[in-house]
């Protein structure tokens, strides 16, 4: 059935410096696919990566494998076999978490493929000295039976597979010792990375003091800009009072407009105020002889009223002396008829 895919997610690669074992260097110009495969054929897990044609990680997980996480978004291993350690950066830290956890079942799944296996051997070894040590009996014991023939055939059988076990058992020492220098390796890349962690450390105690100082900056630039917004503001308002007073600048001209053309009419109206002037000078003096003339008219009425009390006493006192004289002509009339009448 070939390689099946497990687990896949996305992250920035990144491969140890061969020379210095301390720095990055990115293996991918951008987040790339990372996947763990199972090889149902070997019973084995794989860690692999392709950026376009080109396979950046080609790792085989073995029980002794260990992954670091080195901050919250990046995490490591070392691989023996490649010579090198493997980074990896995610967007995020769950995408971190769940990486680092597969990693740890890939490698207790591992274990016990690799524990099978050895059992397997193992069992394998030691059925095939049984069968040769079996089988060498038998040969002593060849010249007593008929079937002499069968069980010299099933020796020979015994000992190819005695002889390819011995292969197999100097084949997997030679892995074993393959290991055994790779786990050295693994411990010394580990030790390296033990101290990159360090680096790694102050590297974030710097980046953490750096951040302190841009959100510091961020807070002075949010203060700015809430003064540049309040400015804003003063200047909306500066706006607005601007078009008032150009809506009241367009009244005004508006305004002197109308003036300018009631002022080419003034020198007419000049003209007929003073006419209208002159005409109220002489209404004026016409008043005030009007007015001469009233107060001669008043004061001849009160001298006609005083004359004419004086008349009425004078006319009253000649009444009464008329009535007088009026009396004294009835008693001599009287007295004349009184004479005619005694001649």
């Amino acid at each position: 059935m070939g390689e099946q895919p497990i687990f896949t997610t996305r992250a920035h690669v990144f491969q140890i410096d061969p020379n210095t074992k301390k720095n990055w260097m990115p293996a991918s110009k951008q987040a790339v696919t990372v996947s763990y495969f199972y090889d149902v054929t070997r019973n084995s897990y794989r860690i692999i990566s392709v950026d376009g044609a080109k396979v950046i990680i080609n790792s085989t997980i073995t029980p002794n494998m260990t992954f670091t996480k080195t901050s919250q978004k990046f995490g490591q291993w070392a691989d023996s076999r490649a010579n090198t350690v493997f980074g990896l950066g995610f967007s995020s830290e769950q995408q971190l978490t769940k990486f680092a956890e597969k990693f740890q079942e890939v490698k207790e799944a591992a274990k016990i493929a690799k524990d099978k296996t050895q059992e397997k051997i193992e069992t394998s070894s030691n059925h095939s000295q049984a069968s040769s040590v079996n089988g060498t009996d038998d040969e002593k014991a060849s010249h007593a039976g008929p079937a002499d023939t069968h069980l010299k055939s099933e020796n020979d059988k015994l000992k190819i597979a005695l002889t390819q076990s011995a292969a197999n058992v100097k084949k997997w020492e030679i892995e074993l010792q393959t290991l055994r220098e790779s786990n050295a390796r693994l411990t010394t890349a580990l030790q390296e990375s033990a101290a990159s962690v360090e680096q790694w450390k102050r590297q974030f105690s710097i980046c953490r003091d750096e951040n302190d100082q841009l959100r510091n900056k961020i807070d002075e630039l949010e203060e700015q800009c809430s003064e540049i917004n309040r400015e804003k503001e003063k200047n909306t308002q500066l706006k607005r009072r601007i078009e008032e007073l150009e809506a009241e600048l367009r009244e005004k001209e508006t305004e002197l407009k109308d003036l300018r053309k009631q002022s080419e009419i003034i020198p007419q109206l000049m003209s007929e105020c003073e006419y209208v002037s002159e005409k109220l000078e002489a209404a004026e003096r016409d008043n005030q002889n009007l007015e001469d003339k009233v107060r001669s008219l008043k004061t001849d009425i009160e001298e006609s009223k005083y004359r004419q009390r004086h008349l009425k006493v004078e006319l009253k006192s000649f009444l009464e002396v008329l009535d007088g004289k009026i009396d004294d002509l009835h008693d001599f009339r009287r007295g004349l008829s009184k004479l005619g009448t005694d001649n």
